[in-house]
């Protein structure tokens, strides 16, 4: 698809989201009616099933467009910044999943199989790759909620997920992007301390990486507490990390506050720091430095009806050593979310998304430029029993 044919397909997803926020607006003005009795609850869905195994998926596509038309020799043709919907001005694939769980009863297992961009940038060669988690789990019923895992895990750290479709914005934040592991390799432990309170505690190899030449022992203390207006999760990650070798260390706070004030109203405040030290090695590799990370991220989302929402977000992330992004720069970045969920199973969503810095890091054409806005039109079509 050239980017003419790009842009009439974007321009024909705004329209037909502009149609139904339309329609949402002339619903919602009617004059209000006596409330229908209850219905009674639907039937849980029956699951699909391969033996013992649930399965499930989904397709994740998009267009994005960016005026400032990175070129292939310039950056890859990217969207600077991003991640899982990096291709500029050109449709990608950012997902194709698929998984088949068994919830630990008291022994259960999960693999999710994952191909397109995201497998290219969360997995590298000899890590897994195809694989966003295998693990097995273990929880015996006398054991008071006490659940062990054991294998590759997504992370706990950090306030959005892996799979669009699971968050409010398409794209991915900075934070996500920049100051979190996508995976652990290891075990981990979680149990209900109280009604609210579940605490856990992980030990990996590292961040996204299973062989020792890369990593070393890392350790993960996790907890969020659950209260009806606000949930509230904490957690760090502090060993070993490649820079170079096991020489280096890295530490990670991460925490998030979840604030659900009502039905359809929802919002979030996200902080990360993230360090590292790099250490000479014997072989005279690397330099003795200490570089930090840290930034702030701020989103609400309205659930307007079952089928329509919108999502706003705002972030700032300070990366004075260049640690994060390999340019010292503190960078910011607001971003608008229409989302539709149509039959079938399929989601919709435009997004607006501006980026900027206090530096030319952004590439225009084959040159630079402090600043940088996308359009993005993504689809993803969800494979499940009840869609």
């Amino acid at each position: 698809m050239d980017l003419r044919s790009g842009l009439r397909t974007l321009t024909a997803s705004i329209t037909l989201a502009a149609g139904f926020m339309a329609a949402a607006q002339t619903d919602s003005s009617s004059a209000p009616q006596a409330p229908a009795p209850a219905a009674a609850a639907a039937p849980a869905p029956t699951p699909w099933k391969i033996g013992p195994m649930e399965v499930s998926g989904f397709l994740d596509g998009y267009y994005s467009y960016n005026p400032n038309n990175p070129t292939e020799e310039a950056n890859g043709k990217m969207n600077d910044y991003y991640n899982f919907n990096q291709d500029a001005n050109q449709p990608g694939l950012s997902a194709a999943k698929l998984t088949l769980n068994h919830d630990p009863a008291p022994i259960g297992a999960r693999v999710d199989v994952v191909y397109g961009r995201t497998n290219r940038l969360m997995n590298a060669a000899g890590q897994l790759e195809y694989v966003e988690q295998a693990f097995m789990s273990f929880k015996p019923a006398k054991w008071k909620g006490l659940e062990i895992d054991g294998g590759k895990f997504v992370t706990f750290a950090g306030a959005e997920v892996i799979e669009a479709k699971d968050n409010w914005n398409y794209s991915r934040s900075l934070l996500f992007a920049y100051t979190l592991p996508y995976w652990h390799f290891g075990g981990r432990a979680s149990m209900p301390l109280n009604k609210v309170d579940t605490a856990g505690v992980q030990v990996v190899n590292g961040w996204n990486n299973i062989t020792h030449a890369v990593g070393g022992p890392t350790i993960g203390i996790t907890n969020t507490l659950t209260q009806t207006k606000y949930t509230w999760s904490a957690d760090v990650y502090t060993g070993k990390a490649d820079s170079p070798g096991q020489n280096g260390y890295r530490n990670l706070f991460d925490t998030t506050l979840l604030l659900t004030p009502t039905p359809k109203v929802s919002g979030y405040v996200n902080f990360d720091f993230v360090q590292q030290k790099n250490t000479v090695t014997s072989q005279g590799e690397g330099n003795n430095t200490r570089n930090n990370a840290l930034g702030i991220a701020m989103a609400l989302h309205d659930q307007f009806t079952g089928k329509m929402a919108a999502s706003g977000r705002y972030e700032t992330m300070n990366d004075a050593e260049g640690f994060a992004t390999g340019t010292p720069q503190i960078l910011q970045e607001f971003t608008g979310t229409y989302e539709y969920k149509m039959k079938y199973g399929l989601l919709s969503r435009i997004e607006f998304r501006h980026d900027w810095s206090d530096q030319a890091s952004f590439h225009k054409d084959n040159g630079f430029t402090d600043s940088q806005t996308t359009l993005s039109a993504g689809v993803i079509l969800v494979i499940a029993p009840k869609r």
